[in-house]
């Protein structure tokens, strides 16, 4: 069976909403990982909320632009998205860390999210 890209589209935009969704929830009360790798890239624990408002805003972002005629809005929150996954990597790469880990995973269903998106308009 091969997919079309819409719904190729919704498929990856509906995981990406769940996982940043689910990431976002976790840094307004965070697990002692998730506090434990803020540390470690020198990320202040003040800033969670923000950063999990922000999370929040893309996630909320895609699910309005699957569910109403505006793709443009989908379209918007994927390149917020983009950009604060990539901002994310940018972080843990000057502070020395080079594991792949979560934020890379968010990234990439970002990207693919912003590209599917793109290619349905």
């Amino acid at each position: 069976m091969i997919l079309n890209v819409s719904t190729a589209h919704f498929i990856v935009s509906v995981f990406t909403i769940i996982a940043v969704g689910i990431s976002a929830a976790a840094f307004f009360h965070p697990p002692e990982a998730i506090l434990e790798s803020m540390a470690e890239v020198d990320v202040k624990e003040s800033w969670l909320p923000v950063l999990g408002i922000l999370k929040a805003a893309g996630a909320l972002g895609l699910l309005i632009g699957i569910g109403v005629p505006v793709p443009s809005i989908g379209t918007a929150a994927a390149v917020g998205l983009v950009v604060y996954f990539v901002g994310a990597a940018i972080v843990h790469l000057h502070a020395g860390d080079y594991s792949i880990s979560g934020q890379h995973v968010y990234l990439l269903l970002a990207v693919a999210t912003l590209v599917l998106s793109l290619m349905t308009q």
